[in-house]
């Protein structure tokens, strides 16, 4: 990858948006989590109404081959409801947290989703043939008499329309207490862990009445709970080694080799603070809300609410890179406390080559740095520049002074429009923004 839009060697286009124009947007509608699967070829998304919409690539023919960035609806499916814990008095929302897929195996593909409780296995398969000429049922379903049976009938299987069916296959529910931020598949595509706000559990994917604690912060006094666990994640190479940050900025990395329960963490990753720069949101804004491994194996990534860092993890004791997303909103952090905003969980993901990473912001705009040259751009998520491979403008945001014509005022940004959930392709540069209830999907210029 030459760059990230900041030169003229490499800019992004538009390729589609998917989702109604409304004004009026239901809750229910809203994007929740955005994933690619292992080969770039679907790509599935979550909503608050417990919905899963799976998207697939267009086959490339000759005459079509610059659109590289277009899906098409592939399957839908409710993938959880709305339930009710009498226990509790509490309502489980259907709203998806995350959505995970599993290396495909076979002509059929599987994914885990979650929603606060309760984690399903998914598959979805293709049935373009069924069996005719059964022995003990006529053509339209109903049973034949067995006395009036003189013959046997071999059945065939004639071809039928395309059906895209999606199974769940198991549900892995009832360990949880509280709620589920994080889902991750090991490398050995065997087991996978799940996180809430304390505890961390393992979980085998054939076995659905169990699962190993693998780590609980849960203090015997709820009073002296200090800090929680916002995400969690398997390293992609080494089964026995995970990461999970905390409210505090801190990452902690365990090995299952170690010992069972990784209560004590092998790796202790933190920065120190600046004493000078403390105030009253300090601890808020420090709260990491996603982290992620490279595809390598080699560095992490965490976000925060102002910035992205880079981890090399054979160094604890700071990042080896730092990148400031929205620094501008740091004169405004009262107002986004006032009206929790500063309390938003954005993501952020890695290219096929961990050269660059994105993430999101306000305004629609999400921000890409590239991590070889130190070039960094903003970019927006709009239908106003939606014609099929419109170039993207780089946005600048304007903090104060004389405003330039191409600018957009700090005091202008719309907190309402917010990009928490991006993903990217993992061998091309396809990216796909949730922006509310819109999924874009973005592709490079080809020249």
């Amino acid at each position: 990858m030459a760059g990230v839009g900041g030169g003229n060697d490499f800019q992004w286009c538009f390729s589609q948006v998917k989702g109604a124009i409304d004004e009026d947007v239901a809750e229910a509608d809203i994007i929740s989590t955005v994933e690619f699967n292992y080969s770039g070829e679907l790509l599935a998304t979550g909503d608050k109404g417990g919905r899963v919409v799976i998207f697939q690539r267009e086959q490339e023919s000759k005459n079509r081959s610059l659109s590289r960035g277009e899906y098409n609806v592939y399957s839908t499916f409710q993938s959880h409801e709305p339930e009710f814990d009498y226990l509790k008095s509490l309502e489980i929302e259907e709203k998806i947290n995350k959505i995970r897929w599993l290396p495909q195996q076979n002509a059929a593909h599987f994914l885990l989703s979650t929603n606060d409780k309760t984690i399903k296995l998914w598959k979805i398969s293709e049935r373009d043939k069924r069996a005719e000429g059964y022995n003990l049922k006529d053509e339209d379903g109903r049973l034949r008499d067995p006395f009036r049976i003189t013959s046997l009938r071999v059945p065939v299987l004639m071809p039928m329309d395309l059906m895209v069916e999606a199974s769940p296959r198991r549900i892995f529910a009832n360990a949880h207490t509280y709620h589920i931020n994080s889902i991750s598949v090991n490398s050995d595509y065997q087991t996978y862990l799940s996180a809430d706000d304390l505890r961390i559990n393992l979980w085998h994917l054939e076995i659905t009445d169990r699962s190993f604690n693998i780590v609980d912060i849960k203090p015997a006094n709820m009073e002296e709970l200090t800090e929680v666990i916002t995400a969690a994640e398997c390293h992609p190479h080494q089964c026995n080694v995970f990461v999970y940050s905390s409210s505090k900025g801190t990452i902690r990395l365990c090995d299952t080799r170690a010992a069972a329960l990784c209560d004590r963490h092998s790796k202790f990753f933190e920065e120190p603070e600046d004493p000078s720069s403390r105030s009253f949101f300090s601890e808020i804004i420090s709260s990491i809300s996603d982290v992620k491994f490279s595809h390598s194996g080699r560095y992490m990534m965490t976000r925060d609410y102002l910035s992205v860092k880079v981890w090399d993890l054979n160094m604890e004791n700071r990042p080896v890179e730092t990148y400031q997303v929205h620094e501008y909103l740091r004169s405004k952090l009262c107002s986004l406390y006032e009206n929790d905003c500063i309390f938003d969980k954005f993501e952020c993901c890695w290219n096929g080559s961990d050269s660059a990473i994105m993430t999101g912001s306000y305004n629609n705009f999400f921000r890409m740095f590239d991590r070889n040259t130190r070039r960094d751009i903003t970019l927006e998520a709009s239908r106003e520049n939606s014609k099929p491979r419109a170039m993207l403008k780089p946005r600048k945001v304007c903090t104060g002074g004389k405003r330039k014509k191409d600018e957009i005022s700090v005091d202008s940004l719309d907190f309402n429009k917010k990009i928490l959930h991006t993903a990217w392709h993992p061998k091309e540069n396809v990216i796909a923004v949730a922006a509310t209830n819109n999924l874009y999907i973005f592709q490079d210029k080809m020249n």
